[in-house]
């Protein structure tokens, strides 16, 4: 039996996270692959080896382990880091309550009993002293200790962690530490090529083939001023954001500002730039 998908707030550690489970591989969710990511990750999963993925905002990684997740038929508990995500908020922590004092278990230590894949998003938003806590879960001991409870968990079949960030300009400001690093084996992830992008934004979003490939040819554009400032470059994600609201009848130009230009700059003079890309793509 399939449980639908569950996107909560997680009432212990007030994060985001989502829930995948009993997924199968009929209904994995769309992913076009680029090269032999879907092999050297279903190896990684048979040899119990820890995965990092690396590549821009928006270039897929997400997309890639839910699919990974339902192609091996996994739970997936999605973990989104951030600069004040503690140990605790992974692993659990004492409660109190009318009846008294409850431990209640983390995400990571739900998906550690229940042999899950664990997605920590963006890792290095989390504080370095919260990513120390996995080093355990990646190597031959496979195993979780809970400092509070004296327990030490022994990661159950299945579990697998899966870590992602990106180094474009994360590296500017945090890194991971090379001890953490050399625990994962890495997959380089990249903005698709031109006509696998324009099947994956035509598929997700229903557009025409014509305004697809303007999207597309538009992205290539608009990436070229990365070099004049621009922090983050338009995404697959914003491409489908845009394809959508046109498929449903709003016009090209006001769809692209509204969901590709905007969401990328305050900047007056790269607005102006983009905008004036916008306009010769769809005259």
């Amino acid at each position: 039996m399939t449980v639908p998908d569950e996107a909560r707030l997680d009432p212990l550690a007030g994060i985001s996270l989502r829930e995948r489970r009993g997924a199968s591989a009929e209904r994995a969710p769309f992913y076009l692959p680029a090269g032999d990511e879907i092999s050297i990750f279903e190896q990684a999963h048979r040899h119990q080896l820890a995965v990092m993925l690396k590549g821009p905002t928006g270039c897929g990684k997400t997309r890639f382990v839910e699919h990974m997740a339902a192609r091996l038929a996994r739970p997936l508990v999605l973990i989104s880091c951030h600069d004040d995500l503690a140990a605790s908020d992974l692993v659990g922590r004492y409660l109190i309550r009318n009846d008294g004092t409850v431990w209640q278990d983390g995400p990571l230590t739900r998906a550690v009993r229940s042999g899950a894949i664990c997605y920590l998003d963006e890792v290095v938003e989390a504080r370095q002293d919260t990513v120390v806590v996995i080093h355990s879960l990646t190597d031959h001991r496979r195993t979780l200790a809970i400092d509070k409870t004296g327990e030490s968990i022994e990661a159950a079949a299945g579990f697998q962690l899966v870590v992602s960030y990106n180094p474009g300009y994360q590296r500017m400001l945090k890194d991971l530490k090379p001890s953490t690093r050399q625990r994962f084996i890495a997959i380089d992830f990249d903005f698709p090529s031109a006509e696998r992008e324009a099947r994956i934004v035509g598929h997700e979003s229903g557009a025409d083939g014509a305004t697809v490939h303007a999207l597309v040819a538009l992205a290539a554009r608009l990436r070229g001023l990365q070099d004049r400032g621009l922090a983050e470059v338009p995404s697959t994600r914003l491409l489908i954001a845009a394809a959508r609201l046109i498929a449903g009848g709003i016009a090209p130009r006001s769809a692209c500002y509204n969901a590709i230009v905007s969401p990328l700059s305050d900047d007056p003079t790269l607005l102006a730039a983009m905008r004036d890309l916008v306009d010769a793509s769809f005259v």
